[in-house]
């Protein structure tokens, strides 16, 4: 038995007609096997944060670079997927209905920051994380070694 998970990429903007925030929820990816913090979401968040968002791009970059959030969730699904089965496309609207221990959200923010968001899906959905990618990788590593 796995420990399951789900990521889902958000957009976020300002509306510059009301001045409120506005997310626009692009894909969800659920994953079978090790989602717990210190597995998978772990090399995710030290993935994303090696990675910085544009509007527009140079080919030949070498470094990470994800033109958009659309640009972002597509890298993701692309770095996920290694073969038949465990990564899977579902709907936005199963989202903790498939028997995900942990839910995962990574905000691309209209300042081109990414927050990531962490949540324990038991009886009652409880965020144990929210921050950059970056602390992410710290909160998590350090509790790795602690264990």
């Amino acid at each position: 038995m796995g420990t399951r998970s789900t990521y889902r990429v958000i957009e976020q903007w300002t509306d510059d007609k009301t001045g409120k925030i506005k997310n626009e929820n692009l894909v969800l990816v659920y994953l079978q096997y090790d989602g717990y913090p210190t597995g998978h979401p772990i090399d995710t968040a030290e993935w994303l944060s090696t990675g910085t968002i544009v509007n527009g791009y140079s080919p030949g970059e070498e470094k990470l670079v994800f033109n958009g959030a659309g640009c972002l969730a597509a890298q993701l699904v692309d770095k996920m997927k290694t073969g038949t089965g465990g990564c899977y496309i579902h709907s936005l609207s199963s989202r903790g209905k498939s028997w995900e221990d942990y839910l995962y959200d990574i905000i691309v923010k209209e300042d081109k920051s990414i927050e990531y968001v962490c949540y324990e899906n038991g009886s009652k959905k409880k965020e144990l994380f929210r921050g950059s990618p970056a602390d992410f990788v710290i909160k998590y590593h350090k509790e790795d070694v602690e264990a």
